[in-house]
């Protein structure tokens, strides 16, 4: 594998109500989600642009799919975090790690609204 690719392609976040966390999501971050549904699987894809960067992924409710305050913590970057965080908190969310900034830009977290602990992350400007 090149060092110059970006080994992370995909992303799943679980969810117990698919409808429920597609509008969080796009009212928390701006977003507009595509609905799939794949033999007993409820998705919401994050549409990306094809060669665009970062890594592609969806929500998912189905079988073996439990959403989690534990394990892989997901990063969505936003070129305003502080703006970013009052989007969550208006759309049912809760911050858990408030704004924190370093050399390499800010981070927080939050919990979604099916109780999933995920992340943003604001480039340095």
């Amino acid at each position: 594998m090149s060092d110059a690719i970006n080994p992370v392609d995909w992303f799943e976040i679980p969810v117990n109500d698919i409808a429920r966390a597609t509008a969080f999501y796009q009212r928390a971050l701006g977003v507009t989600l595509k609905p799939m549904e794949q033999g007993p699987m409820k998705m919401a894809w994050f549409t990306g642009q094809p060669g665009g960067s970062g890594a592609n992924g969806m929500l998912v409710q189905g079988p073996g799919r439990t959403p989690s305050k534990t394990g892989t913590l997901v990063y969505f970057t936003v070129p305003e975090i502080d703006a970013a965080l009052a989007s969550v908190e208006r759309a049912g969310g809760k911050v858990v790690l408030p704004k924190a900034s370093g050399d390499y830009g800010s981070i927080a977290h939050f919990e979604d609204s099916d109780g999933n602990l995920v992340a943003l992350h604001q480039p340095p400007k």
